[in-house]
């Protein structure tokens, strides 16, 4: 198998581990006597943890040369911590449970980023991240749907059952991918021409929170997604909540149902975002993933029906499919020079995850206080920042984001380990 495939293969199967059971949480504490409000604040703490996790997550690709064995370590640690909830259902086992799972989570996010970098640079990195991303979104459709299908039929047991044998085959997939097909120093954005980014510094210290803060295009962005995440994080799970309460579908197979239609528009999603950001740029992509979610949100407040899944998911599979690829390119173009990279996306990360720790909790407080219909709007509202910043910095993130010297160019070959 060549490299670049084995990196798909890799981002296929890592899909239904970097989060454990993911949505699913939910319902299955929901179906154990949990309130929205215990959910909720939960899945918040996990989201700290993996918020105070990620620059350091960061700051270690960058330094370590072993990134194969982190994702190894990451994977397992995931899916044992998984496992521990099928154990026990009080609270501080579960809570535990979440912060295992946020920060090895969040160690595999850089680690992907890094080694795909490493191996196909700069100028391939657009494209085959692209191409990861599309297989990690199919990754996740094809779990949810055996997930939803193996939980109506045997159980949330199998579902636990199913992410350990993703995590078995995840570390297969790393084990294809040869050592010396990643150049380390390549891997965060070292020994390239550092004058011609709008944020490299090679004097600079290389500690995590420096990097954003030297970098006023990485700021503006970071905060952006830490405001859309505040209103997003919590859509998904609320609104599984939200019809399940209300009796319009079976718990196990309607969440399968929300992930796999979401999951199907990021595919599309995915395959589509270089096209876009080479027709329109990197601020036009991110700007339309945010415009979807004030929609989002109201759709969700008004249709709490089995059918209104269609077009509440496919908002967020067009938001959270352009990201996926549009946000780590767009900060390898930013750091490119500065030997950082991976500290620079696990920075972003942080604040993203700032925004999604606190949204379970906030929309778990609203919908148990006010209703599901208030908690969607007030998360679709909240949101709304992050278009004023986007739109309010427009210029100064316009001319960073097309700046003709980092314009991406099409790789020789995305899968060798020597493409420049």
């Amino acid at each position: 198998m060549k490299p670049g495939r084995a990196l798909e293969a890799l981002s296929f199967f890592v899909a239904d581990v970097q989060a454990g059971i993911g949505p699913f949480l939910g319902v299955f504490l929901q179906a154990r006597g949990w309130g929205a409000d215990q959910i909720g604040t939960v899945m918040t703490i996990g989201g700290i943890a993996g918020m105070l996790a990620t620059s350091p997550a960061g700051a270690l690709v960058d330094a370590t040369r072993h990134k194969r064995a982190l994702v190894v370590i990451a994977g397992v640690m995931t899916v044992l911590a998984s496992g521990l909830l099928w154990i026990s259902h009080a609270y501080w086992t579960v809570a535990a449970s979440q912060v295992v799972t946020a920060i090895t989570g969040a160690a595999l996010g850089p680690a992907l980023a890094g080694i795909t970098l490493g191996m196909v640079r700069r100028d391939g990195f657009d494209r085959q991240f692209g191409r990861n991303q599309v297989a990690n979104h199919a990754g996740n459709v094809v779990a949810a749907a055996l997930s939803g299908w193996l939980g109506w039929r045997y159980g949330f047991g199998a579902v636990f059952a199913l992410s350990a044998v993703f995590g078995l085959l995840s570390l297969v997939a790393v084990s294809l991918i040869p050592a010396g097909a990643i150049d380390h120093d390549a891997a965060r954005g070292a020994g390239t021409d550092a004058g011609a980014d709008a944020c490299a510094d090679s004097a600079a210290p290389t500690t995590g929170f420096r990097v954003l803060l030297q970098c006023r295009p990485l700021l503006l962005l970071a905060a952006a997604l830490g405001l859309f995440h505040l209103g997003n994080a919590a859509m998904l799970p609320l609104y599984g909540l939200a019809i399940v309460a209300a009796h319009q579908g079976e718990p196990s197979a309607f969440t399968a149902e929300t992930i796999v239609i979401a999951q199907l528009v990021m595919v599309v999603a995915a395959m589509s975002a270089n096209r876009l950001i080479r027709w329109r740029g990197y601020w036009w992509v991110i700007l339309l993933t945010f415009l979807a979610l004030p929609a989002r949100g109201l759709i969700a407040a008004s249709v709490i029906h089995a059918w209104g899944v269609w077009p509440v998911q496919a908002l967020d599979g067009i938001g959270a499919g352009l990201q996926s690829v549009a946000v780590p390119a767009l900060v390898v173009r930013l750091l490119e020079g500065t030997g950082r990279v991976n500290v620079g996306q696990g920075v972003v990360m942080t604040v993203q995850g700032a925004g999604a720790a606190l949204s379970p909790a906030l929309g778990g407080i609203l919908a148990q206080r006010f209703g599901y219909p208030v908690a969607f709007i007030a998360l679709g509202a909240v949101s709304t920042g992050s278009l004023i910043v986007w739109l309010g910095f427009g210029a100064s993130l316009r001319h960073a984001c097309t700046s003709t010297a980092n314009v991406p160019r099409e790789p020789v070959d995305e899968a060798a380990p020597s493409a420049s």
